[in-house]
C-alpha cells in the first residue's frame, strides 16, 4: 500500500510523534501556541519553548504512543482539517455555479451555493480526524527513536527521529 512506503511512512510516524508532543506540551503548558510541520526524519516544533520542554514532552509522547494511545496522534489544529474543511466547503459552493455563464443565474444561485458551502464545512468535521487516523498519520511508531532535538533560531525546534 502506498501509505506503507518507507518515506511516506516515515513521515505519518513523525506525524502521529509531532502531535502527541504537541498534546503533552498544550497540556504542561497551557495558552502557548504552537505549530509543527513533520517530515522523514522528523518535524519542526514552532513555539516559544525550552529543548527540555520539548524533550520531557517528546519523549512522554512516544511512550504513550507506544503504549496504545493512539488518539494522541490526532490533533484538532491539524492542517489536514483544515485543508478538508476548506477543499470540501469551496468544491460544494462551486458546484451549483459549475456551467453556469450569465452573471444573473450566477447571482440567484449564490444561495445554493453557501448551503453548498454550509453542507460540505460539515462534511469536513468527522472527516478531518478520520484522514488524520488512517491517512496523514501512523501511531505505531515501530522501531522509530527520537534522535536528537536542535534549537533552530528563536522559537524553532528540529525534532529528529530514526
Amino acid at each position: 500500500m502506498i501509505l506503507d512506503l518507507p518515506l511516506i511512512l516515515e513521515t505519518r510516524r513523525n506525524h502521529a510523534l509531532e502531535h502527541a508532543t504537541i498534546h503533552m506540551l498544550s497540556h504542561k503548558h497551557p495558552g502557548k501556541r504552537m505549530a509543527g510541520h513533520s517530515n522523514p526524519t522528523g518535524f519542526f516544533l514552532l513555539g516559544d519553548l525550552t529543548t527540555e520542554q520539548i524533550w520531557e514532552s517528546a519523549k512522554e509522547a512516544h511512550t504513550r504512543l507506544n503504549s496504545g494511545e493512539s488518539g494522541l496522534a490526532v490533533h484538532p489544529g491539524c492542517g489536514t482539517n483544515m485543508a478538508t474543511t476548506a477543499l470540501l466547503a469551496g468544491t460544494f459552493a462551486w458546484m451549483p455555479l459549475r456551467g453556469t455563464k450569465s452573471t444573473l443565474w450566477r447571482l440567484m444561485l449564490i444561495p445554493f451555493a453557501l448551503l453548498f458551502a454550509l453542507a460540505g464545512y460539515q462534511l469536513s468535521k468527522p472527516l478531518g480526524p478520520w484522514l488524520q487516523k488512517y491517512v496523514t498519520t501512523e501511531a505505531d511508531l515501530g522501531n522509530m527513536q527520537i534522535v536528537d532535538i536542535v534549537p533552530v533560531r528563536q522559537g524553532v525546534h528540529r525534532v529528529i527521529t530514526k
